[in-house]
């Protein structure tokens, strides 16, 4: 590219940022996508040529670099193995255009005069390190950034400090103002500044490349489930975004269960089909998805808002971001170190624009607020969750996944509701289990028909759904709200057949089957079923006994 004399680096770079976002518009954004992959790792390369195949991504737009298979690394590792070959690797091939000087900072970075890149996202591969580590040597203040304390760190996430790639010569202590951040529509001169980066990581390779199948799978499907919403933080802040979340959720249709604390949700929350989900505050995953044998849907999008979420992801039960994947997550965001509140990804506004149609990268890099610090995205970036609609989903319904079909349904019930309309919401749900039998459709139609006075219909309907279907760790919730709807309609003796079949559940939390094991001797008491309620006064006093001598158990201390 010339210029013309006169023309400044500021023009050059705004004309190039321009070229380059309308190559990448006009050529498809899998074109000018970016893979990054260690070639040290095998795994790490397997994952990036599944990724380009499955996203039709050139195989001229993989890059492998030596570099160390740990996942922190320090600062000089980082830029003479990470950073310093993938930037000249990029201004070599194109990807950035800029102009090399025989010039380098404090931190050993190259000098270049950047005028832009035209790259649309970097997909970073498990092997690829995760964080780099602070070096004392290295800190010198950044004013107004290191006035407090907190701040005064160069550590980071490898990410993180990727999206300044087209940046030269910044600081690295402390962090950067994200240019996108809270801007829907970013200049072409906003964009030519930030890489926007994410990663495809995760306890186990194969984790890894579920990723993107699974988010090309629900970009087939759309994005069905209920959600889940835990405001139980310590902070009225975070708290306000995740009641905006919740809002935001609801209007959509989809049935959802909002915690409100003390502490998060327990392991006796519902938790069928868990497509959404936005919660704090925890160190590592707990509660209902701890349960064996659960699994997110295809398309999950799951934030737990934690310092430290992401502090590693090679772990099933550590933090948040790895157990989130482990158990089939499609698309998280997290912290490797201490972000502070003020600067991490924003659930509401990430929410906000994934509903508009942004694709999972553009959206968290519109919520996050600083780079060159220490959030990450986790996720095949080109990801959009909500590229098919309601009308689309029930157009179809019985091509749609046999378990999670009902769900679609549910949404439209709750939709006529919200619009004063619960008679078509009653004759949508029965339409609906005509084509899609589920045990979870089946308790919304009962629940509106014994709220509308037909007890008699709203037995029938749920009793049925509860013997047709088998227990599990997802449904477990679901049955014991049927059994609660049955002893309501005056079916007690149905109730306690629900029960029993629910108690005899390999896996039940203790916690979940004492309080569940109590409310059903109530219901057997108010039956006259006084055998039955012994047998489960019993059993309450042996579960009693048991967690009492557990923990009455020696240490081997002395």
């Amino acid at each position: 590219m010339t210029f013309k004399p006169g023309f400044t680096l500021r023009m050059a770079a705004a004309a190039f940022a321009l070229a380059a976002a309308a190559g990448v518009r006009g050529a498809g954004l899998s074109d000018s996508v970016v893979i990054l992959a260690n070639s040290y790792d095998p795994d790490s390369l397997a994952i990036a040529r599944h990724y380009a195949q499955v996203r039709s991504v050139p195989a001229a737009n993989l890059i492998a670099l030596r570099m160390s298979t740990e996942e922190t690394i320090t600062w000089r590792e980082f830029v003479a193995t990470i950073w310093q070959p993938l930037e000249d690797e990029l201004v070599r091939r194109g990807w950035i255009d800029a102009i090399g000087m025989n010039l380098v900072d404090e931190v050993g970075r190259r000098k270049y005069a950047i005028f832009g890149h035209r790259i649309a996202a970097l997909v970073v591969c498990r092997g690829v390190p995760l964080k780099v580590a602070h070096d004392p040597a290295l800190y010198a203040d950044v004013m107004p950034y290191t006035a407090h304390p907190e701040f005064r760190t160069n550590q980071g996430a490898v990410d993180s400090e990727l999206s300044l790639l087209a940046q030269t010569d910044y600081p690295i202590n402390a962090s950067v103002p994200n240019p996108l951040f809270l801007d829907p529509r970013p200049s072409a001169v906003e964009l030519a500044r930030v890489v926007k980066v994410s990663r495809l990581d995760g306890p186990t390779a194969a984790e890894a490349n579920g990723l993107v199948d699974l988010a090309v799978e629900a970009e087939r499907t759309g994005l069905l489930g209920r959600a889940y919403v835990d405001i139980a933080g310590p902070h009225d802040r975070a708290n306000r975004w995740l009641g905006s979340v919740a809002e935001e959720i609801r209007a959509l249709g989809f049935d959802t269960t909002v915690g409100r604390g003390p502490g998060t949700f327990p392991e006796s929350s519902r938790i069928d089909a868990p497509v959404l989900y936005f919660g704090w505050y925890t160190q590592d995953l707990n509660g209902p998805f701890t349960l064996p044998g659960l699994r997110f849907p295809p398309g999950a999008v799951a934030v737990h808002i934690h310092s430290y979420s992401a502090q590693t992801l090679r772990s099933a039960t550590e933090g948040w971001c790895g157990p989130l994947v482990s158990r089939g997550v499609t698309a998280t965001v997290g912290n490797v170190y201490e972000p502070y509140l003020e600067d991490l990804h924003r659930p509401d506004l990430m929410l906000d624009a994934l509903v508009r149609g942004e694709d999972l990268v553009d959206a968290a890099y519109y919520a996050l607020p600083v780079l060159s610090w220490q959030s990450i995205v986790i996720g095949d970036p080109l990801y959009r969750p909500f590229s098919v609609g309601l009308s689309e989903q029930l157009g179809r319904i019985s091509a749609l996944p046999p378990g999670l079909a009902g769900y679609a349904v549910i949404r439209r019930m709750n939709l006529d509701d919200a619009q004063g309309r619960p008679a078509d919401a009653i004759a949508e749900g029965r339409a609906g289990l005509k084509k899609v039998p589920s045990l979870a459709l089946a308790l919304a139609v009962a629940q509106r028909l014994a709220a509308s006075g037909n007890r008699e219909a709203a037995t029938w309907m749920v009793r049925d759904a509860v013997d047709s279907m088998p227990a599990s760790a997802e449904t477990w919730e679901v049955e014991r709200e049927a059994a609660v709807l049955l002893a309501a309609c005056g079916r007690t003796g149905e109730a306690i057949g629900v029960y029993r079949k629910l108690f005899e559940s390999d896996g039940l939390p203790a916690g979940a089957l004492s309080s569940w094991m109590a409310e059903a001797r109530q219901v057997a008491l108010a039956s006259g079923d006084t055998a039955q309620a012994a047998e489960w006064e019993e059993e309450l006093t042996r579960n009693a006994q048991r967690r009492i001598g557990g923990a009455r158990q020696p240490d081997g201390g002395p």
